[in-house]
């Protein structure tokens, strides 16, 4: 997906691809690279887009849908659309306190704002903008007094959902990010082109270098207190996120957190299985928007699978590749309950602040609203894969005869 050429970028943006031009424009080299970039060579991100892409919505006609409902119950809520903000690491360097900025927006929609462990602001700044509780995204840390001392945090504030990341065992190879000298040791004329790339951006060094202070890590600031030292903090996720965890280890979750159990970064049915009977409450059909392990399935593809496995007994929410509400209505047809969204929010926040974010929301609103009424539906509690266009189906066969 590309942005159209000929779109002049001084009108407002219209579409996710449009925020994501103008962010590519503000941002130093290195946190764009950031956000947009994926693992390896990068094929399971582009595949999130591509297979959703592919995907046809089944077009009905002459059905009475004068009276349409976006609403779902999601983890005992009920929201007014099936979309959530995906929790993003280091979100304050994109925009001046961006995570705030976010939940605003996300508070204005209605919708659930999940705050990131690696987030620039911290869970209690997050809560204190807004106008619900942020969810709380976690992992579980070697140190485990630590862990412990963020669920109560979470807890503190009334986080309503905690969703535990298990995909992050280790850490996948970003290239982008070594090229920018954003992980590991830089060589000293590595720091200097970081340097230069920062200096080139003086609108972002005033909001955010300056105006955005403090850039440390937020939910982290005993631990990794500089936001700007690469390598330090490589060197904590080294040291601290743990690749002995086990299912097992859910139990030990379950005795400190009683609310709502969400995993995300499940793609195996078997896995899925696992989740379930270790006592989650959700599931999360994820790759890492592709930054973890490259040559997987997209989520598209891999979320049926899921949610024939455990669909009947748990909560299956998906993320990756979402653009658009067409996309959002795609992946509820293939049975996810509602989507995580991570890329759009944080090119609109990089491109236009609390208003970019609740903008893109609209415009998925009003996407949502056009396909549900175009495939005959009504509410969101009757879509299923009737809504996608089938070309194995026998009138399809007959439309190519």
């Amino acid at each position: 997906m590309r942005l159209r050429a000929d779109r002049p970028l001084h009108l407002a943006p219209a579409t996710v691809l449009d925020y994501r031009e103008l962010a590519r424009r503000r941002l130093p080299r290195q946190l764009f690279d950031y956000i947009d970039g994926g693992a390896y060579e990068e094929t399971t991100m582009r595949a999130n887009v591509a297979d959703l892409e592919r995907l046809k919505l089944r077009q009905v006609v002459m059905r009475d849908v004068s009276s349409r409902d976006q609403s779902v119950d999601v983890l005992r809520q009920r929201l007014p659309l099936p979309i959530i903000l995906a929790p993003i690491g280091l979100g304050g360097m994109f925009a001046r306190r961006a995570e705030v900025q976010a939940v605003r927006a996300a508070g204005r929609a209605g919708v659930p704002f999940v705050e990131s462990t690696l987030s620039i602001c911290s869970i209690e700044e997050v809560a204190r903008a807004a106008s619900t509780p942020p969810w709380f995204q976690l992992y579980v840390m070697r140190d485990r007094g630590f862990t412990e001392e963020l669920i109560a945090r979470a807890r503190a504030v009334g986080s309503p959902v905690l969703v535990l990341t298990v995909d992050l065992a280790v850490v996948g190879a970003r290239h982008r990010d070594t090229r920018n000298a954003v992980v590991g040791q830089p060589r000293p004329w590595a720091n200097i082109r970081r340097g230069l790339d920062l200096l080139s951006h003086p609108r972002w060094i005033r909001d955010v270098g300056i105006g955005g202070k403090p850039l440390t890590f937020g939910n982290l600031e005993r631990a990794v207190p500089d936001a700007s030292t690469p390598a330090a903090f490589r060197e904590w996720v080294d040291a601290q996120f743990d690749p002995s965890v086990t299912w097992n280890d859910i139990a030990w979750v379950r005795e400190n957190w009683d609310g709502p159990l969400v995993v995300k970064g499940v793609l195996d049915p078997q896995d899925a299985h696992h989740a379930v009977d270790a006592g989650v409450d959700g599931i999360v059909v994820s790759n890492h928007g592709g930054r973890q392990l490259d040559a997987v399935p997209s989520t598209s593809r891999a979320l049926p699978n899921v949610v024939d496995a455990v669909g009947d007994r748990v909560e299956v929410l998906v993320d990756g590749g979402i653009r658009t509400g067409l996309d959002v209505v795609k992946m509820v047809s293939l049975g996810a309950r509602a989507v995580l969204i991570g890329r759009p929010w944080a090119w609109a926040v990089a491109a236009r602040g609390e208003r970019g974010v609740g903008h893109v929301l609209e415009v998925m609103r009003a996407d949502i609203d056009v396909a549900l009424a175009l495939t005959g539906h009504t509410a969101f509690g009757d879509l299923d894969s009737s809504a996608l266009f089938d070309p194995g189906s026998k009138s399809a066969r007959l439309e190519n005869a």
